[in-house]
C-alpha cells in the first residue's frame, strides 16, 4: 500500500533553513507527481509546492517562491523540500502527498516551527 513518511521538521529561528524529506513506498514513485502541503493551526491545508514525475516541472505557492525548493530522487524514492529564509508564518505541519489511482494519499506530517 502507499506509504509516505516525512522527516526533517523542527524548531528553527527566523531566517534559518530546514530540509524536509518524504520517503515513499508502495507504488512506482517515478511515475507520479508529488507535492508538499502545510496546515497551520486554525487554517486550511494549502499547497506549498509540486513536482512532476520526472522532476522537470515544479510549481510553488506565491508565499514561498524564491525561498523554498522542491526536488526528488527517483532512485531513492524520496521527495525533498528545501526551505530557506524561514518566517514565523511558515510555522505549520508539513505533509507530502501524491495522487494515485484516483485517491490522494498523505503522510503523517512533520512539524515546522519558526520562532526566536
Amino acid at each position: 500500500q502507499v506509504q509516505l513518511v516525512e522527516s526533517g521538521g523542527g524548531l528553527v529561528q527566523p531566517g534559518g533553513s530546514l530540509r524536509l524529506s518524504c520517503a515513499a513506498s508502495g507504488f512506482t514513485f517515478s511515475y507520479y507527481a508529488m507535492s508538499w502541503h502545510r496546515q497551520a493551526p486554525g487554517k486550511e491545508r494549502e499547497l506549498v509546492a509540486g513536482i512532476a514525475s520526472a522532476g522537470g516541472v515544479t510549481n510553488y505557492a506565491d508565499s514561498v517562491k524564491g525561498r523554498f525548493t522542491i526536488s526528488r530522487d527517483n532512485v531513492k524514492n524520496t521527495v525533498y523540500l528545501q526551505m530557506s529564509s524561514l518566517k514565523p508564518e511558515d510555522t505549520a505541519v508539513y505533509y507530502c502527498s501524491t495522487y494515485y489511482w484516483g485517491a490522494r494519499y498523505w503522510g503523517q506530517g512533520t512539524q515546522v516551527t519558526v520562532s526566536s
